[in-house]
Parts: structure tokens; sequence; C-alpha cells
């Protein structure tokens, strides 16, 4: 999860452990907004998935990060802080998606609008522009396989589900 008053974004993913192949299933992107409404938008795609958020909920000190996170904790969101390893995260989408072992939904459009336009500058830094869910995805994958977890078989059938061998989690 990646948290801002001008863009909130949030990738879902599913992770097939027996291939360990992660996807990009759904996505969270609106800007403007409270964290209660952010909240309930993400609660309603399964308030059972669990999440990772960036620890400094983009740019403030790393106290108001902590203060915001309570909030969406407090809002009934399940979500851990996840490691900001920028380099060594962006390395290891990068592997996943060089090898087939992170595909993307096509229904995520700004998922891929973003990874279109996602870039370093003629110094080798990523571009801070538009990254919101190319963020949300890096902090999935460093942080989210560890807290993924299957659907509650309490759940009722008729939710979207993937099947026996699918861990979901957001970032």
């Amino acid at each position: 999860m990646d948290v801002g008053w001008n863009k909130t974004a949030v990738p879902w993913l599913a992770w097939d452990k027996d291939n360990d192949i992660v996807y990009v299933t759904s996505e969270h992107y609106r800007g403007q907004a409270e964290p209660s409404i952010h909240a309930e938008a993400i609660k309603a795609r399964g308030s059972w998935i669990p999440g990772v958020i960036d620890p400094a909920a983009r740019g403030r000190s790393q106290l108001d990060g902590h203060k915001l996170i309570e909030q969406y904790q407090n809002l009934g969101l399940n979500l851990t802080v996840a490691k900001n390893s920028v380099e060594s995260g962006i390395y290891d989408v990068w592997m996943r998606l060089s090898s087939g072992r992170l595909k993307v939904f096509r229904s995520c459009q700004n998922w891929i609008s973003e990874f279109r336009l996602y870039r370093r500058d003629e110094k080798g830094n990523i571009v801070k522009q538009n990254d919101h869910l190319m963020d949300g995805t890096r902090y999935a994958i460093v942080s989210g396989l560890e807290i993924a977890k299957q659907k509650p078989k309490e759940i009722q059938k008729d939710e979207f589900e993937f099947g026996s061998g699918f861990s979901s989690w957001m970032g």
C-alpha cells in the first residue's frame, strides 16, 4: 500500500506457491480521499487479506507514517510495515518479471500504465513520478510473501477465489 493525498495505490497479489508465480490481480488507485474512503474500498475486496504499507507513508516522517498506519489499522485493515529496500526490491520484482514469475492481469490498467513509464534518469536514479503501484508491488514482493495467507474456509464460496493453492495479500 502506497499512501498519499494525491494518490493512494494498492495492488492485490495472489501467489501460486507450487509454481512460485505471483499475479497482480487487482488495484485500488485513487487520489484526494480520506483514509476511511480508501479503507472501505480496500476491505471490499476481502477484509481477511493482509497487507504491507510504506513505512514512510509517501514522504512523511517515519513518525507521521506510523500514525497513518495506525489510523488504517483502526479502520480495519490488517497491515504490516513493509521493508523499504529500494534497489534490492526493484531487482526482486525485475527478476520475477523477467523469469515469468510475476504476471499482471490485463484489468490492472493503472499498473500497466505506470510500468510503461517506470524508468531511471540519466544518473541511474528511479524517476519518482507516477510510481505508486510500482512501489506497492515492490513492497508486496519484498515483504508480502511472508504474510500471504489463503482465504479462510468460512468465507462464502461466491466470492472470487483462485483455488486452494493460492495465497493473497496486498502491497
